[in-house]
């Protein structure tokens, strides 16, 4: 059990799912994520922070180990099993390896997808469902107005600053699949949301 979850309302069970000790580092191989009181170092690297269940029926994946914690601590009601899940940290970046390793791990699987609610966290979402999927797409970003154009397959698509989501990706385009996304109802991230909860 460690002292700093379980003042964010952590659960001893999912503390021991994650197999939580007395310091908060997680090992993505070659480096690792590390949580404390006043900090979060989430490393880029071509490895992947893994949890969970490989046979699990439903993926989840965020860019930190934490933010997947905070999900879960949060949205437990909705999940009757945690021996169902498998969960899976990219670190700060994603990268085509991760997206490669994921959808070959992983195939036939449902998956939700966290990375905040802010733009960025968007093309994420829409970068790594594609990956999924085994899509190329290409994504531009227009920095005089704002816009997102997306490149699948030589159709394009422009979408508005602030317009730009899976959901809408997946209707531009026409693709149907097992791929969601959460956003937080208060917060940034589920992190955030976490931390604020726990002060009130």
């Amino acid at each position: 059990m460690n002292a700093l979850l379980t003042r964010l309302g952590v659960s001893p069970e999912i503390q021991a799912f994650f197999n939580i000790g007395g310091e908060l580092l997680f090992h993505y191989g070659d480096t690792r994520e590390h949580y404390g009181e006043g900090f979060h170092k989430i490393p880029t690297t071509k490895n992947l922070w893994v949890a969970g269940n490989e046979a699990a029926h439903e993926v989840i994946v965020s860019y930190s180990a934490m933010e997947l914690i905070a999900f879960i601590t949060i949205n437990r009601s909705r999940y009757a099993n945690l021996e169902q899940l498998a969960f899976i940290a990219i670190g700060n970046q994603l990268l085509k390896d991760q997206v490669d390793w994921i959808r070959q791990t992983y195939p036939k699987r449902r998956f939700t997808l966290l990375f905040g609610k802010d733009e960025l966290g968007h093309l994420t979402d829409i970068k790594l469902a594609a990956g999924i999927q085994n899509t190329a797409i290409h994504i531009y970003y227009i920095r005089q107005s704002g816009q997102v154009t997306i490149d699948r397959k030589g159709k394009l698509i422009i979408f508005e600053y602030g317009q730009v989501s899976l959901n809408s990706y997946k209707r531009a385009f026409h693709i149907r699949g097992r791929i969601r996304t959460r956003k937080p109802t208060k917060s940034l991230t589920f992190l955030d949301q976490l931390k604020y909860e726990a002060e009130q």
